[in-house]
């Protein structure tokens, strides 16, 4: 495996995925989740596992279009755990996951919450 760059900072996360997901990286992105990570992806279900995200981007990568970097909201600190976010460019709904700072004093992604959309969330009420 490739030396890929950590985060050392909570907002960095969101730069590396852009980065490794144009580069079709998807061992890269995996290791931008902690072990035992959860992702809500596909829309209505959860990806569980670092090994399991690897799988899921190794399938979905190849057909995705390019990635653009979307500007990130305030982070949210508590110790060693942050909330970051994005809004999607169309302005659909948002994009949030908790990271914790790991022993190195990098950070990974616990909980990882892709897509929301304000209609899904309207449906579900």
């Amino acid at each position: 495996m490739t030396d890929h760059e950590k985060a050392y900072r909570p907002e960095d996360l969101t730069r590396l995925f852009v980065e490794r997901a144009n580069a079709k990286d998807a061992d890269g992105l995996a290791l931008l989740y902690e072990e035992d990570a959860v992702m809500a992806y596909p829309p209505g279900s959860q990806t569980r596992g670092r090994e399991a995200i690897r799988e899921l981007w190794a399938r979905l990568l190849p057909k995705m279009p390019r990635f653009e970097p979307e500007d990130p909201l305030p982070t949210l600190l508590s110790d060693d755990l942050a909330l970051t976010s994005t809004p999607p460019r169309d302005g659909s709904g948002a994009r949030a996951q908790v990271v914790r700072r790991q022993p190195d004093g990098s950070w990974l992604r616990v909980l990882d919450q892709p897509e929301f959309t304000r209609g899904a969330d309207a449906a579900d009420r």
